[in-house]
Parts: structure tokens; C-alpha cells; sequence
């Protein structure tokens, strides 16, 4: 369960900072948060099949396990907020 708020807070957290970084592609804070928070689980659970030290840790607190949680969240919360700007863009024009 830790695992998956840690997954969430991080996607939340990318997908605001890729809004912000890259303003053409914003969703608005409201929408950066809710792509990061999907692309966050996403991400997240991805980095874990891949057995990337992530699947291991279970919920143990190892710090190697919820480092890639946050890295996995963050980079999948980025990468889906980025993607939804570019289909919104697309879209309006």
C-alpha cells in the first residue's frame, strides 16, 4: 500500500513539474495532477515488473526500493501528462 502512495504522490509531483517545464503542453494544475497521479501508478508498477529492485523491496523500507518507486512515479507521471498535452494540442488545432 505504501508503495502505491509513494507511486501516486511522485506522479503528482512529475506531472506538475513536466507542466511547468514545458508550458505548451500543460494541462493546468488540476489536469497535470490527474495525468501524473495515472502516469505515476503506471510508471511506477511498470519499474516493478522490471525487477528493477522496486518489486523486492515490499513495503520493507528498503530506501534503494522506494527511490526507484519515486523515480518510476515520477518519470511515468511526467511521460503521461507530456503525452495528454500533446493529444490535447492536436486536438485544438
Amino acid at each position: 500500500m505504501e508503495q502505491m502512495i509513494i507511486q501516486l504522490i511522485s506522479g503528482a509531483v512529475g506531472g506538475n513539474a513536466a507542466g511547468t517545464a514545458m508550458k505548451d503542453l500543460s494541462l493546468g494544475t488540476i489536469g497535470n495532477t490527474i495525468a501524473g497521479l495515472i502516469g505515476g501508478a503506471g510508471g511506477g508498477q511498470l519499474v516493478a515488473m522490471l525487477g528493477s529492485g522496486a518489486a523486492m523491496a515490499g513495503g520493507s523500507g528498503d530506501i534503494m526500493g522506494m527511490v526507484t518507486q519515486i523515480a518510476g512515479g515520477a518519470g511515468g507521471g511526467a511521460i503521461l501528462t507530456a503525452i495528454a498535452g500533446m493529444i490535447k494540442n492536436k486536438m485544438s488545432s
